[in-house]
């Protein structure tokens, strides 16, 4: 018996494209055409994006063995929003530069209704984790 329709491998699927392409198209040229100064200022930023990327086209193939990458984009879009985007926000002080991050984080959004949460629930909250040492 299959743990997650065919239907939800699908829109894993999506999840897995839409973040592979968006990531692609936002940081793949400066990743391969970078300035001096953009290795100092944004290098890693621009690395850890490009990998996760990468990483999300083996999504296309293994879908439900890489729902954690998606957990991984949700948990650090969530974070950004409710430590960063929601104080700037309630003080006024979302310049146009923050409102664009803000957007672009907010994006997420729509990976929400496509992750099998079901599954998630089942294989990383409710089962029996793997033991720390040997018998």
């Amino acid at each position: 018996m299959h743990e997650v329709p065919l239907w939800r491998l699908y829109t894993l699927r999506v999840c897995y494209l839409i973040l592979a392409a968006g990531l692609g198209a936002l940081v793949g040229p400066t990743v391969l055409h970078h300035s001096p100064e953009q290795v100092v200022t944004s290098g890693i930023r621009l690395s850890l994006f490009a990998g996760l990327g990468l990483i999300s086209l083996l999504g296309l193939r293994y879908p439900v063995q890489m729902i954690p990458v998606l957990l991984f984009e949700l948990t650090w879009k969530a974070i950004y929003l409710l430590t960063f985007a929601l104080p700037l926000w309630r003080a006024h002080q979302v310049t146009d530069a923050a409102a664009a991050d803000i957007q672009a984080v907010l994006v997420v959004l729509i990976f929400i209704p496509l992750i099998p949460w079901g599954y998630v629930v089942r294989k990383y909250i409710l089962q029996r984790g793997e033991r720390w040492k040997s018998a």
